[in-house]
């Protein structure tokens, strides 16, 4: 063994090592197959077992990292925690059977029992009391949802702050709201398609688990689902939950917009109205006007042909 400063307690641990370095191995058949590879540590029943080239690794449990072979920076505590990982590199995983599944997936980072479990090959992921989802890569997934049915974390609340909303899918994912042209297709104007507002009846109401808190203001999921059912939330079993209160906005805006196009157009045809009125006052005094100046004229007539009559006769 050409290899220096390092460990071996337990039978058969480093037993294929020739020039590794600064390992320390203590387990029966920990780093059995490690030939090259330095600075690793192996504690537990075949730990890093299949290790030949790989450094850096730490691996604290039974058959932790028991495939890895090249796998590079590997954190494994707990009982066949990182199991399968063969070239994957910078995981952390801690837990019984945490991130058992990987093979070549690197930047996985895995926090309890099970956790990560079902990633196999994707990378940047951070699994805390989640087994995660195959194909997942660059996913944050915190907690089971068979097991949690709530969630607290300090320091949001006290916290004053402006940007966006952030929402919630029906498989628990969070957002922000696309609102940019980029992320739309289809656009067309909203038309009518906010006349059956009115068909939703606005409620006051207290929540069943607070039946003396404040009184609060909305709708009933349900009646807005007969009316319109794409403002509907759901769960993944299609559940109805509650509204998408924020798609109401811009239907308003529709609606008042309507409204003042109808008073624009109605204030144009009084005024239209007032205007031929107006003619209409005008041409009436001028009428008017007209027959006092006739009856002046037939006055005037009269006057002359009175005159007329009276030379005549002299």
């Amino acid at each position: 063994m050409a290899g220096s400063s390092n460990s071996a307690a337990g039978d058969a641990a480093l037993h294929f090592n020739t020039s590794g370095s600064r390992n320390n191995a203590s387990g029966a058949n920990a780093m059995y197959n490690n030939t090259t590879a330095d600075d690793n540590n192996a504690m537990g029943y075949v730990a890093m077992f299949s290790n030949t080239t790989g450094t850096l690794n730490n691996a604290v449990g039974n058959f932790a990292l028991y495939y890895n072979t090249t796998g590079n920076n590997n954190n494994a505590v707990g009982y066949a925690a990182l199991y399968h990982n063969t070239t994957g590199s910078n995981n952390s995983a801690q837990g019984f059977y945490a991130l058992q599944n990987n093979t070549v997936g690197s930047n996985n980072i895995a926090i309890g029992q099970f956790a990560g479990d079902n990633i196999t090959s994707g990378g940047s992921n951070i699994d805390i009391g989640s087994r995660g989802v195959t194909g997942d890569v660059g996913a944050i997934r915190i907690g089971d949802s068979s097991a949690q049915s709530s969630a607290y974390i300090a320091g949001v609340s006290s916290a004053k702050v402006t940007g966006s909303a952030v929402y919630v899918t029906s498989t628990g994912q969070l957002g922000v709201m696309a609102s940019s042209e980029r992320y739309k297709t289809a656009i067309k104007p909203m038309g009518s398609a906010s006349e059956k507002l009115q068909q939703l009846r606005p409620v006051t109401f207290r929540l069943k688990s607070d039946p003396r808190g404040v009184t609060q203001f909305g709708l009933i999921a349900e009646e807005v689902a007969k009316v319109y059912p794409e403002l509907v939330i759901r769960d993944g079993a299609g559940t109805i939950e509650g509204v998408r209160y924020e798609e109401l906005a811009p239907m308003l805006l529709n609606v008042v917009q309507q409204q003042q196009q109808k008073l624009a157009d109605q204030a144009r045809r009084l005024l239209h109205l007032q205007n031929e009125q107006h003619k209409m006052t005008i041409e009436k005094l001028q009428l008017h006007d007209m027959k006092e100046q006739l009856a002046q004229v037939q006055v005037a007539l009269a006057l002359l042909q009175t005159k007329d009559t009276r030379v005549a006769q002299r």
